[in-house]
């Protein structure tokens, strides 16, 4: 561990309320690129960061910057760039949660398939930072609802994703239309040319950090995830724990406060678990780490720090109860098993909003990371059978029974009992309160959710529903689909395109044609698309309606949406649209907001 390592938050320079943030939400020690760009920020210095994602970026320039802020102003002081919506709320919230002891602080996120109205109400009223996508932030600087006179500092978020996206024009553009005093913080995983020259002709004699993520975890070590999301995590945890063989296992979550509150809520459950945290002294930190290594406790659940440099042969399996911060500590993290040649298993929940950070993990170690299915109630249930089955056995095999087989045979011959209905009530004796068996959460039917939906999936009568091909791009395939949202939601083209193209990352080029009628809209889009792609499409919002994407079909459904027509009947296709999006260059390049 280096010098880096070793410094405090304290000790370099943030304001006291995000000191006092830090200490709240578990931050205990900065990363490399934390301890090595918050000085510089602090000091208004231009930075360029080379790092990569999962290396605690956001932490290294939101800290410092939020430390800077005059909170007596709702000018708009820090704007962050990001290259899509997904990044660019997540910082957002970042932010939010650095600065939750700041007095009146305001953070804005603006992004393309986000309604304007919305994010035109929120800038008037003013927020010290707006985090954004390089199209969106563009045309609201083009429409004076977004000032920048008053801007100290300007943030490229992934500056070479930016670029990937097509987007760097867009930044370059943002960056000339900025006061020329403001500081510029550069961060990218990798300096390709056109990276290089816009940190040469915007920023102002920058500090240089670069940051190679460490890449070694051992070949001895089966790494999995679990999709899981918060309020379920302490379920997947106990099942998990019922299925799993493992000698000791360490758990790690990111709050002093959470290693007790898991820890109880384990031991509650039957569990041989301790806490371990920076509160908890030496000696006892000592005293409890013997207890493990000597088999008095079975489970740890420890921070970040304090589990540093920790090697008990026992531990079996890591599991990442809260998905770490930067990917170094993930691997520090599951290095506390596998070592010196043994056989260990590190095991991930995730949450859906934590995919990033999987694939930050996965690109950092080099190693694709399986996700395993949380077993079920039947698998339970016949691990517990076979459990009890197996404690009866050992009882038969290895204690002496001759007393207790007088006192049954006397009862047996008593009470004239079945042997097998004693054997079962002192099963029942040796169970107690809680049952053997797991039972099924009752799940609501499959019609009640179609019904809490209460749309219909198919296109609207007599609509077309055949893919037109794209004009620049004939040799590609398309599809129809229908998305719900239409004119009666203040939808228009634009909505549509920058949704698709941030949550599908499509370029607009590939975007084809979008009718859109009253309550519900077509657009054609590259056959084949992975299923994934197309689940993510549907979750999306535009205009405060999820998109709920299918294929148009014309398969005899009467349908809710209407297309707009002027007399009875319509035409022949049932109607025009009020609009037909007009694909021109122009509206194509505005439209290609993240």
């Amino acid at each position: 561990m280096n010098s880096e390592d070793q410094l405090s938050f304290a000790e370099l320079g943030l304001a006291a309320p995000v000191l006092k943030v830090l200490d709240e939400i578990g931050y205990e020690t900065p990363s490399p690129i934390q301890a090595a760009s918050i000085p510089h920020l602090l000091e208004g210095k231009d930075l360029l960061g080379i790092a990569q994602t999962g290396t605690g970026k956001t932490a290294a320039f939101s800290l410092p910057l939020l430390s800077r802020l005059n909170l007596k102003s709702r000018k708009t002081q820090l704007l962050i760039l990001a290259p899509t919506r997904e990044l660019a709320i997540q910082v957002a919230e970042a932010c939010q949660t650095y600065a939750r002891n700041l007095p009146d602080f305001h953070v804005l996120p603006i992004y393309g398939g986000q309604a304007y109205d919305t994010q035109l109400r929120q800038l008037k009223r003013g927020a010290q930072v707006v985090v954004g996508t390089p199209g969106r932030v563009m045309d609201h600087m083009r429409r004076g609802s977004l000032k920048l006179d008053h801007l100290e500092a300007l943030v490229l978020d992934e500056a070479d994703e930016m670029l990937r996206m097509g987007f760097i024009d867009d930044v370059e553009w943002v960056l000339e239309h900025t006061p020329d005093t403001r500081q510029i913080a550069l961060f990218s995983a990798t300096m390709p040319t056109q990276i290089k020259k816009v940190a040469e002709n915007h920023l102002n004699d920058p500090a240089e950090v670069r940051i190679k993520a460490k890449t070694a975890t051992a070949t001895t070590i089966t790494q999995k995830y679990l999709r899981v999301s918060g309020h379920h995590k302490l379920d997947a945890l106990t099942r998990i724990l019922e299925m799993q063989t493992f000698d000791a296992m360490l758990i790690f979550v990111r709050t002093k406060s959470a290693t007790v509150e898991l820890a109880e809520k384990l031991a509650a459950r039957g569990y041989a678990a301790e806490a371990l945290n920076g509160d908890i002294s030496q000696q006892l930190r000592e005293r409890t780490i013997d207890k493990l290594k000597r088999g008095q406790i079975d489970i740890l659940i420890a921070t970040d720090v304090v589990a540093r440099g920790l090697d008990v042969e026992r531990i079996s399996h890591v599991l990442n109860y809260d998905i770490p911060y930067d990917t170094e500590s993930y691997i520090h993290r599951i290095g506390r098993t596998g070592r010196a040649g043994r056989e260990g298993e590190a095991i991930l929940f995730v949450s859906p909003r934590e995919q990033r950070m999987l694939k930050a993990i996965e690109r950092a170690t080099r190693q694709k990371i399986d996700g395993m299915q949380l077993p079920s109630t039947d698998d339970i249930n016949e691990k517990r059978v076979q459990r009890f089955v197996d404690r009866i056995s050992d009882a038969i095999d290895s204690q002496d029974l001759d007393f207790y087989r007088n006192l049954l045979t006397e009862y047996q011959q008593e009470h004239d009992a079945d042997p097998i209905v004693i054997a079962s009530a002192l099963a029942h004796l040796l169970q107690g309160e809680t049952p053997l068996l797991m039972k099924d959460e009752p799940r609501p039917p499959r019609q009640n959710r179609e019904e809490r939906d209460g749309r219909n999936k198919r296109a609207p009568k007599g609509m077309s529903t055949k893919a037109k091909p794209l004009k620049d791009n004939p040799e590609v395939e398309m599809k129809r689909y229908l998305i719900q949202v239409g004119h009666e939601h203040g939808v228009a083209p634009k909505n549509i395109v920058g949704a698709i193209a941030n949550e599908a990352d499509l370029d607009a080029n590939f975007i084809g044609s979008i009718e859109i009628f009253d309550d519900c809209s077509t657009v054609d889009l590259p056959s084949g698309m992975p299923k994934a792609v197309v689940q993510q499409l549907s979750r999306a919002v535009v205009c405060g309606q999820r998109l709920n994407i299918r294929v148009a079909s014309s398969d005899g459904g009467k349908g809710r949406g209407r297309s707009h027509r002027g007399k009875k009947g319509g035409g022949k296709d049932g109607g025009k649209p009020r609009n037909r999006p007009n694909r021109n260059k122009k509206d194509s390049k505005k439209s290609k907001e993240s």
